[in-house]
């Protein structure tokens, strides 16, 4: 009697001090909810990670097996060993429970023994550290999934190396018990301490980088480094915050699914601190574009560099939300043919208005004319006040103003009367049939003579020719240009060459001739006599001297003659 006594005193005893059997008659008793959720890897997994979560330690030891451990690892109770195994997979280990087997025999072709089923590896002092599952006998002829005992004997190792170490003996459990979104109470203090202190150094070594660099600057003539200084200071200091601050959560051992969600938002902050420096820098770009267009006066650039600046900074910012949900895992490839397929459909429903908008372009960028410009554009001719985007608006001589869509614009042959150097002045005359020989010599002559003295009478070519034998005249073409390119200013001076070249038809004795049919009588020839009698003596001294300027004039002659004549003409009101 006394010795079965003895004997219950030393069960009981081995009951409460030793916490693996009492953790084997539980597996050889567990609930049947237990042995429920422990079916497959992947609920018996689940469940483990569910009462850890929960902090439920007791639950969460049933799911490992003890059965088989090393002394020095059977010493530690199964609940510490299974919240150890819980921060090691924090730290290590992405558990992906759709990638474990919902099968009762788990996967048959892994490579594994029969029964067994890897979760993953940790890597520990450059050697991996398989994570098993096992299938075991459960109670009443079940079978059970369990964290194998051999991953179960590492548990100590791997938190050794992967676990809190001083902290957690400083520290009370409470930090390390209180969990919110799989952050313990002790990191989210961490976190709110490293973003107080990330702001602050950052400002400081912003402060301290930017003096430095602006006593660098100071020594440039320009202003453009001093602005680039200014708008890059709040996106630098930004960049350097996010760097401060992923540095500083690497050694709090944040589990993974927070880790990578932190480095997701950490790239996210980086990439925005990006953007908004680009896009400071294409608003630094375009004023300094807009402050030398307006200094050399190209209206018409300056009317699209706003678009231009908004265009870029639209395209910076699609290409940085781009990087950010490729950043987060999501598929960009997707999203960048759903676009293509919307634009496409776009581009087909506005074709008018993209064909005006790249018509408006591309007035803006080639110039062929530009606002102000008096040009022709078929078959009428205005001068150009506006060249928007989508239309250009010209007012024509009627002072009526025409609106033409710049598809149909820049698709006309535009003649630009703004971009002459110079004004062609090019009559014909026709004389009277009457005219005699001699006559015709001198108005070429005198005509040639004043092209040459007329100063506003470019030199080359300047030329009058007898060109030909019209049905009522004797054609004469006159080629030469006006050194102007105001066309008011050509008006006059055609005006006064018109008037010269009368003088000398109206010396010469001859007349202009006009379609009409004439009756001559036998004493009515219709010319002047003495005039006729003085031309014709005005010649044959040319001949007799050798000096009839047929079919050029001498080039002493020319020299001689260059710029004679008074220009405005005596009399004129513009002479001072």
């Amino acid at each position: 009697m006394l010795r079965a006594r003895q004997l219950c005193v030393l069960w009981a005893l081995g009951w409460f001090l030793c916490p693996a059997g009492r953790l084997a008659a539980a597996q050889e008793t567990a609930p049947p909810e237990v042995v429920l959720e422990a079916r497959t890897p992947q609920s018996a997994m689940h469940a483990y990670l569910e009462a850890a979560r929960a902090g439920d330690w007791e639950k969460a030891a049933e799911f490992l097996d003890t059965r088989a451990l090393p002394p020095a690892v059977r010493k530690l109770p199964p609940t510490t060993l299974a919240r150890q195994l819980k921060v090691v997979l924090d730290r290590t280990l992405w558990v992906d429970l759709g990638a474990l087997s919902d099968e009762p025999e788990g996967f048959r072709d892994d490579g594994l023994p029969k029964n067994r089923d890897l979760v993953g590896t940790i890597t520990l002092d450059k050697k991996k550290v398989p994570v098993l599952l096992e299938r075991l006998p459960g109670p009443e002829g079940t079978r059970v999934w369990r964290i194998s005992s051999a991953t179960v004997a590492q548990i100590p190792t791997l938190y050794e190396a992967f676990g809190y170490g001083k902290l957690g003996e400083i520290l009370p459990p409470l930090f390390f018990e209180f969990r919110l979104a799989e952050v313990q109470l002790w990191q989210w203090i961490a976190l709110l301490g490293l973003v107080v202190l990330s702001a602050v150094f950052s400002w400081i070594l912003t402060v301290a980088v930017f003096r430095l660099l602006q006593t660098i600057v100071a020594r440039s003539k320009t202003e453009i480094d001093d602005r680039l200084l200014a708008l890059a200071a709040s996106p630098f200091r930004l960049l350097v915050a996010v760097a401060l601050f992923a540095l500083g959560t690497a050694p709090l051992g944040l589990a993974l699914p927070v880790e990578r969600t932190l480095g997701g938002l950490e790239k996210a902050l980086a990439i925005v601190a990006v953007t908004w420096l680009l896009a400071r820098l294409v608003d630094l770009l375009a004023q300094a574009a807009q402050d030398r267009l307006t200094a050399r006066g190209q209206t018409l650039a300056l009317s699209v560099l706003p678009l231009g600046r908004r265009v870029v900074k639209v395209l910076v910012v699609f290409l940085a939300l781009l990087a950010a949900l490729q950043n987060f895992g999501i598929n960009v490839t997707g999203v960048l043919a759903g676009l293509g397929i919307g634009g496409l459909a776009v581009a087909l429903a506005a074709q008018k208005t993209v064909e005006n908008v790249f018509g408006g372009l591309t007035l803006i960028l080639d110039q062929p004319v530009r606002v102000g410009d008096f040009c022709r554009f078929g078959d009428r001719v205005g001068t150009v006040e506006d060249v928007g985007l989508r239309s250009t608006r010209i007012r024509t001589l009627d002072r009526t103003v025409v609106t033409i869509p710049n598809a149909d614009f820049s698709g006309m042959q535009l003649e630009n009367f703004a971009r002459r150097d110079r004004i062609w002045y090019h009559p014909k005359i026709g004389l009277r049939y009457e005219t005699s020989p001699d006559q015709l010599r001198y108005v070429l002559v005198e005509i040639k003579k004043m092209l040459v003295a007329h100063p506003k009478v470019e030199k080359d070519p300047a030329r009058i020719r007898f060109v030909g034998f019209g049905a009522c005249s004797l054609d004469l073409e006159i080629f030469a240009y006006i050194r102007t390119n105001d066309y008011n200013e050509f008006l006059a001076i055609q005006e006064d060459l018109n008037l010269r070249i009368m003088d000398i038809v109206a010396a010469s004795g001859t007349g202009f001739a006009f379609p009409s049919q004439t009756a001559y009588l036998a004493t009515d020839s219709g010319l002047d006599v003495e005039r006729t009698e003085r031309a014709v003596r005005q010649v044959r001294e040319w001949k007799a001297r050798k000096a009839l300027a047929l079919p050029n004039l001498p080039p002493e002659e020319l020299a001689r003659l260059a710029d004679t004549l008074d220009y405005p003409p005596e009399g004129s009101a513009l002479r001072g």
